[in-house]
């Protein structure tokens, strides 16, 4: 690996990991990166998830630092998200790329009109277990099943599912997406550590840029405009997704 290199990494990954932790969508800059320098797809697709991991677990971290709340809810939030992703990485194997475009064109589509709704009755009650509903739970699994099976935008899903069904703000919507996103990428990391897919010097120079973007993106979020910053990036990202797949 080259300085040159090295620097486009950090540069890139503190970019995605920004993006990552505010809405979703870094991988569109990652995983291209990683395959011009030179890793075959596969490996790039493991090795990225080295940075997702990491980034998150610098989230996490910083999001406890500055008292977030609901660490218990987010885990039991996850289960069920691990169980469909699971599933969906099996029915992907079944799925021709066609379907795959299809499919995602249409859920960012639909996730772009439920965030430009009208702002939802938030509630100022304190999160139970009591709220996490048979309904909140299978939507986590249905998210978890999009994410096993596509992945792109996954973290758009659960901001939007869980701002609107939890009528919470934005900002801790946005708490509950990053830990739930960070159980949900330990088992992929692992299947794709067991296959030999991933390259630990590209993997960890790219965390190091995206763990200092996620950290910022902590600092923006629990802000005073947090919600607004998530809300608005969250729009530009699903129309950045949509634009790219119909232009190529």
């Amino acid at each position: 690996m080259t300085l040159l290199e090295a620097l486009a990494l950090l540069v890139i990954g503190a970019l995605a990991g920004f993006i990552n932790v505010l809405s979703a969508g870094g991988s569109m800059l990652t995983l291209p990166l990683l395959m011009f320098l030179g890793l075959p797809p596969q490996a790039a697709n493991g090795t990225n998830r080295v940075s997702i991991a990491l980034q998150s677990v610098s989230a996490v971290t910083s999001f406890l630092h500055a008292g977030a709340r609901y660490v218990g809810l987010s885990l039991r939030l996850s289960v069920p998200a691990v169980a469909g992703s699971l599933l969906g990485a099996w029915l992907a194997l079944q799925t021709g790329d066609a379907l795959f475009k299809a499919i995602l064109i249409t859920v960012m589509a639909c996730s772009a009109v439920l965030m430009l709704l009208p702002q939802p009755r938030l509630e100022t009650r304190t999160l139970t277990p009591a709220h996490l509903t048979p309904t909140v739970y299978l939507a986590m699994f249905a998210i978890g099943l999009y994410g096993g099976f596509i992945q792109v935008g996954v973290g758009i899903l659960f901001i939007v599912v869980l701002y609107r069904m939890l009528k919470i703000d934005l900002a801790q919507v946005n708490v509950f997406k990053v830990l739930i996103v960070l159980v949900y990428t330990l088992p992929a990391l692992a299947i794709f550590l067991i296959d030999d897919q991933v390259r630990w010097g590209y993997g960890l120079v790219l965390a190091a840029g995206s763990m200092l973007g996620a950290w910022l993106a902590v600092k923006v979020n629990m802000s005073p405009r947090g919600a607004f910053v998530v809300k608005w990036l969250t729009i530009a990202v699903i129309l950045a997704i949509i634009l790219r797949l119909l232009l190529g």
